[in-house]
């Protein structure tokens, strides 16, 4: 097998020649952007130029051999450790490549759910293409009536013959206005206990009856979709998992979404960009000497510490083929606990001005921040639901009381 000292001449000889390295240059206060929202704020022109740069370098280094380091060979992959494909990111961090934001739900949610759960011809089909960047993904589960309990949607697939008839709707979808698929699960079984009568599938999301509504956010942009479902139809081997057993799939998915989510930092820690310009902010007003910011901000950065540590266990159970613990509700919690943080110690620092735009650079760019959280609050389980997991797993807490009729 190739040396990890080998892999890396081959992959800084691929980057040197398709990529420039990244200036070490610092941001000066006052140039540039000042932009530190939680979600893009794009236009659909700007998604497709993304979505386009995006799949171009995906193509690059998938073609060659580095767009599924620790992937079967059979899909393109090249089962190497999960050590190199470390490696390969810390390497790539150092050039100027394009974001590859539009595959985050694709690779990190739909893929490993595709390879645990799919017919066998489904994964030849789309797991080299995810990879390549051929083909982007998106997640279809949350409904308005049903909000964070999973188990209560309503979108339905009947089967007829050799096919799934799917009518229904979906909301808070990220990315699926230029996606080509989605991982949806329906209901099949409306007799079945709750969690008993799902099913997961991949549908076609350019297939007739698929319709896409931006959602309009408090932010000003359109990050999520509503999408709607009218008698689209989904080929049976599209289908993952067996009829009725969609929950297990569903939770496959959930654990990698909130490890995704969890172990996203949103730039608060370490040397992040949104945590320098944060600490930056502070010093430009005169605040790093009060004693009760300096308070926050040492609070703060503890926070961000233990959070990362506690992703980096749960990494590491996944990495040796483990199913990870609480550890990713907690990341997940922990994250939105520690964004409020963030602008409850700006909000203090700024006052009106994060929320009333004077012009200045650096101040109300922050009220993205504010505006964003409450979608982060929702985005892979709700705040609620993931203390309800860390109170019963964790800390062997009873059952809420289920209400009396």
């Amino acid at each position: 097998m190739i040396t990890e000292q080998e892999f890396l001449e081959e992959a800084r000889t691929f980057l040197d020649a398709n990529a420039e390295r990244r200036t070490a240059a610092k941001q000066e206060w006052g140039e540039g952007s000042d932009e530190v929202g939680i979600f893009a704020e794009h236009t659909p022109e700007e998604d497709q130029a993304h979505v386009t740069a995006a799949k171009e370098w995906r193509q690059k280094t998938y073609d060659a051999g580095f767009g599924w380091i620790t992937g079967p060979t059979k899909w393109g992959g090249r089962e190497l450790p999960g050590s190199f494909e470390k490696a390969y990111r810390s390497l790539e961090s150092s050039y100027t490549t394009p974001s590859q934001a539009p595959f985050g739900i694709g690779l990190g949610m739909i893929a490993p759910t595709i390879q645990s759960h799919a017919f066998e011809e489904t994964k030849d089909r789309y797991l080299p293409a995810m990879y390549r960047g051929d083909t982007v993904a998106c997640q279809l589960f949350s409904e308005p009536g049903a909000g964070s309990d999973l188990a209560g949607l309503q979108t339905k697939a009947v089967l007829d013959g050799e096919e799934w008839i799917v009518t229904g709707q979906k909301v808070w979808t990220s990315g699926a206005q230029y996606s080509d698929i989605g991982e949806i699960i329906c209901r099949t079984d409306p007799d079945l206990p709750k969690h008993k009568g799902l099913t997961g599938f991949i549908v076609d999301m350019k297939a007739p009856g698929v319709e896409v509504r931006p959602l309009r956010q408090m932010t000003g942009g359109a990050s999520f979709n509503e999408v709607f479902f009218n008698e689209v139809r989904i080929p049976d081997d599209h289908r993952l998992g067996d009829v009725n057993q969609g929950w297990t799939v569903a939770l496959t998915t959930l654990m990698n979404e909130r490890a995704a989510i969890g172990g996203a930092g949103m730039g608060i820690e370490g040397g992040g960009r949104s945590g320098v310009l944060m600490y930056e902010l502070l010093r430009r007003l005169d605040k790093a000497s009060d004693p009760l910011v300096r308070q926050k901000a040492a609070q703060l950065y503890a926070h961000t510490q233990v959070a990362r540590y506690t992703t980096q266990r749960a990494m590491a159970k996944l990495a040796a083929g483990q199913l990870p613990g609480p550890e990713l509700s907690i990341a997940k919690l922990a994250l939105t606990n520690n964004l409020m943080k963030v602008a409850d110690l700006v909000g203090s620092a700024l006052g009106p001005r994060m929320m009333a735009d004077t012009g200045e650079w650096g101040t109300y760019a922050w009220s993205g921040l504010l505006l964003g959280i409450p979608g982060l609050r929702v985005a892979g389980g709700t705040d609620e639901v993931m203390k309800n997991i860390i109170g019963e797993r964790v800390l062997g807490l009873p059952k809420d009381p289920k209400p009396t009729k």
